[in-house]
């Protein structure tokens, strides 16, 4: 079956554009409440976060809708980190958990994951069904069986003390100044309130949403505004968060960024060290730099890769038993302490780290040389599929060519957006240059926008 509505990371698009309208979110809310509805019981339960978007309010309405239209009782938890969802879905013992976020798109964008009761991200094999019920529409429940509707004003408290549980008390952060910008998202109050109530001094920026500016020039995806703060503010280290807070990047000392990648060879030699890594492996996707996998292979430990999205590593980590993994755009999962990434529970590990070594952010965000990578985007209209196009597969097959034996390249299609992505790796800054850019000339020159 071919996927109309579920990308890389549930359904994602422009609000009140398809599918992306209050008449779909009813349809899947009633879709996926008869598919997680397995008797007429009345003990179904679903829990609801969302982020700060505008358009939040009418996708949690409309899901609501079509959830207690099927005999779902609905949780809702209001704007609260995506890990926060995956936590409570299991603490709550909830049958399903939504969480209504694009992530770190920006705020016309809203989208919709769904979390399965063990609080993971529902399979390839789950969403397709939700999706056959979609089309071919649900039998709504008998009028004495509708679900009902309540808020819950303590989810955010309850994910808080989880995060702080994730480091020994024994290990206070007094002495360190944190900048943690939460990119006016939905960890604006829950990581400064963690932060904080961990011994930190927060200077906490991005903190105040007002349904618009969710990643506007601040969190994951510009961390120039963390780097700035932390110069200004003279700080031992900075954090960004993206929109739902379930990735992360680190800024040190000096102001420079460090991306999922380096995070993620810090956490591994540590835990290796200290023989916490399971199997000795890092799972992480084909986007993560060559010199992570040169790194770990130097110190005896092994990098498995996998498709690009963070549930594609999840599912690489369950079935192998591996207990780290992430992406180098900064989702860092542990599944030790949660079902999905978490910006700020990764940057308390960074921060424990800082702790215990006593050395400054800089001597430990720097674990390896990168390889020089290089990656551009290219956005195209609906209905498009320039990767089908016999010129632009002779301009890859040329760049592989070129590239053979001296670096990589991937080209794909994203997930979330609609673009496609070229990335090449190479020790040769000119060649690299070259073939990122002789495919995306020949991508450009074939599409047309619908801007």
């Amino acid at each position: 079956m071919t996927r109309k509505l579920f990308g890389t990371d549930g359904v994602r698009g422009t609000a009140n554009v398809y599918p992306m309208t209050a008449e779909m979110a009813l349809k899947i809310g009633a879709a996926v409440g008869r598919y997680f509805r397995k008797d007429k019981s009345d003990t179904h339960r679903v829990v609801i976060g969302k982020d700060t978007r505008l358009s939040g309010y009418m996708f949690e309405h409309a899901l609501t809708a079509g959830l207690t239209s099927t005999g779902m009782n609905v949780f809702l938890l209001g704007p609260v980190p995506t890990p926060a969802v995956g936590l409570l879905t299991t603490s709550m013992r909830a049958d399903l958990g939504v969480m209504i976020s694009a992530s770190h798109n920006p705020a016309c964008d809203n989208g919709i994951k769904f979390f399965g009761p063990d609080g993971f991200k529902l399979s390839d094999e789950a969403e397709a069904e939700i999706e056959r019920l979609v089309f071919e529409g649900v039998e709504a429940a008998q009028s004495q069986n509708i679900g009902r509707a309540k808020r819950i004003d303590d989810g955010r408290f309850r994910y808080i003390e989880r995060i702080k549980n994730s480091l020994p008390s024994s290990l206070p952060l007094r002495g360190l100044k944190v900048v943690v910008d939460c990119a006016n998202g939905a960890a604006h109050r829950a990581a400064p309130e963690a932060l904080w109530e961990m011994g930190a001094d927060v200077v906490a920026v991005g903190v105040s949403p007002n349904g618009y500016n969710i990643n506007e020039n601040c969190g994951s995806t510009h961390p120039e505004t963390v780097s700035e703060a932390v110069l200004r503010h003279n700080a031992h280290v900075g954090i960004s968060l993206d929109g739902d807070a379930d990735r992360v990047m680190i800024v040190d000392e000096a102001g420079k960024v460090a991306d999922g990648d380096q995070i993620m060879a810090l956490l591994a030699d540590r835990w290796a060290g200290a023989g916490k890594l399971n199997h000795n492996t890092l799972v992480a996707t084909v986007m993560s730099n060559l010199g992570l996998e040169r790194f770990l292979d130097a110190r005896g430990m092994h990098l498995e890769r996998t498709a690009v999205g963070d549930r594609y590593v999840v599912e690489r980590m369950r079935q192998g038993g591996f207990n780290l993994g992430g992406e180098q755009s900064g989702h860092i999962v542990m599944t030790d302490y949660a079902t999905t990434g978490d910006g700020l529970l990764a940057g308390l590990q960074f921060l424990a780290a800082m702790v215990e070594t006593g050395q400054p952010a800089s001597a430990l965000t720097q674990n390896f040389e990168r390889v020089p990578q290089l990656l551009k985007n290219v956005r195209f209209g609906a209905g498009q599929a320039p990767l089908e196009l016999d010129n632009v597969q002779r301009a890859i097959k040329a760049a592989e060519d070129k590239l053979n034996g001296y670096g990589r390249l991937l080209i794909r299609k994203s997930g979330t957006e609609p673009l496609i992505r070229v990335m090449a790796e190479c020790e040769d800054p000119v060649l690299l240059d070259h073939v990122v850019n002789s495919v995306v000339d020949e991508v450009s020159s074939s599409v047309t926008t619908d801007a």
